[in-house]
């Protein structure tokens, strides 16, 4: 059984040791210097911070522009608008998405992201093709990466006839996850659209990640319906909301309540810590044990051409967004797009721990405060014990 080691590395920061890696997987840690020198040395980590692969929660990998010629925005400014414009633009595109896609996953590794959950556009407009393409692509990359693929009604559940059928054909096919959006604000008919999809998932036995913008009261109704029927159907552990923006428009003591019954239902809350909108007090959501993931939603796409795929600079925007400025306030935005994630996505041998997967990423830097403000480029990657990319390049075939 062959080993090797990657030397004199911190992980997170700690004390530096030594990494034995084992058919994919952190097989010892010891000493720094003590591995034997007759194991082939993978790298030398000079005290770089030894990091845990990063997770990308939230993305919408089919509807990425990347690669392609840059496209000045044109949507419009609500989020109709912004959905029939994607609709015009993608049905007639003739860039293939594994032209597009498939550079945005490579880029997205070269950044030390190895796990994800990426939202797949089922709609009638263009039926299964999407579907079809992404899981193309995740056959094509799954020696390298995981990916969750959501199977989600962009345009509205309820309201285009033929999509709860397209979701279901697409759970066919080998989608993971039951999605939904904004019940009350695009299907007009909340208690019909979470019932429809709680039926889905039970159907499939899959578990659910709902797009939830509606905002205020109402958002706030259709959180604790959600939590109601993830009851109701026993599927705790197996639902997250993503975005939750209604969250944010109450005092945070205002809503413990319903963070303990998040937390108790093991529901997860997805936020991009977007600058324009009421977002989800996570500090609040973290200390009465609701567990809280990141992602960076759309990437370079129709939507907007926001977005570079590095989580890293997610958990940056996340601690400029909540005024984060100490040591442990860092930590946390770091723990959201790590750990949070690994969670949220139920990956179990995720970390740095003995027997835990050889997903792993090294990083110059002090600690993980300097690590996530400063976002070295100088990253080395290291996919199931391999090194897949180096210095923002990708490098595995």
């Amino acid at each position: 059984m062959s080993s090797t080691v990657i030397r004199n590395v911190r992980p997170l920061g700690r004390e530096a040791v030594d990494v034995v890696l084992t058919q994919g997987k952190i097989s010892s840690l010891l000493p720094v210097n003590s591995a034997d020198p007759a194991l082939a040395t993978l790298i030398d980590g000079q005290g770089q911070l030894l990091l845990p692969a990063l997770v990308e929660s939230h993305c919408h990998l089919d509807k990425t522009l990347w690669a392609t010629p840059w496209r000045p925005n044109s949507a419009g400014p609500t989020r109709n608008h912004r959905i029939s414009n994607e609709q015009r633009l993608l049905k007639d595109f003739k860039v293939p998405m594994a032209e597009r896609a498939g550079p945005l996953i490579e880029h997205c590794i070269a950044q030390g992201s190895l796990y994800y959950r990426s939202h797949l556009d089922v709609q009638t407009v263009w039926g299964l093709q999407h579907v079809k393409d992404m899981l193309a692509l995740r056959e094509k990359y799954k020696h390298l990466i995981d990916i969750q693929l959501v199977a989600f009604p962009q345009g509205g559940l309820l309201t285009v006839p033929g999509t709860v059928e397209l979701m279901e054909q697409a759970m066919d096919l080998g989608v993971d996850v039951v999605g939904g959006i904004d019940p009350a604000g695009i299907d007009l008919d909340p208690i019909r659209h979470l019932e429809k999809i709680f039926s889905v998932a039970t159907r499939y036995q899959s578990g659910i990640d709902i797009h939830l913008h509606d905002l205020g009261e109402m958002g706030r109704w259709e959180i604790e319906r959600i939590a109601d029927m993830t009851d109701d159907q026993g599927m705790q552990g197996q639902v997250m909301i993503s975005h939750a923006y209604a969250l944010g428009a109450f005092p945070p003591a205002d809503l413990h309540a319903l963070a303990d019954r998040l937390a108790e239902l093991q529901i997860s809350i997805m936020t991009c810590a977007p600058p324009h909108v009421t977002v989800p007090p996570v500090t609040m959501l973290r200390s009465r044990g609701v567990n809280v993931c990141s992602g960076s939603d759309g990437i370079r796409d129709a939507w907007s051409p926001m977005g570079n795929g590095d989580m890293l600079e997610r958990a940056m925007l996340m601690a400029l967004r909540f005024n984060w400025s100490k040591d442990e306030d860092l930590a946390a935005a770091f723990d959201v797009v790590t750990q949070g994630g690994a969670k949220a996505l139920h990956i179990s041998d995720y970390g740095l721990d003995v027997g835990c997967a050889a997903n792993l990423m090294l990083i110059p830097g002090e600690n993980l405060p300097d690590v996530v403000l400063n976002r070295s480029p100088k990253r080395t990657v290291i996919s199931r014990g391999k090194v897949v990319a180096k210095d923002g390049v990708f490098m595995a075939g």
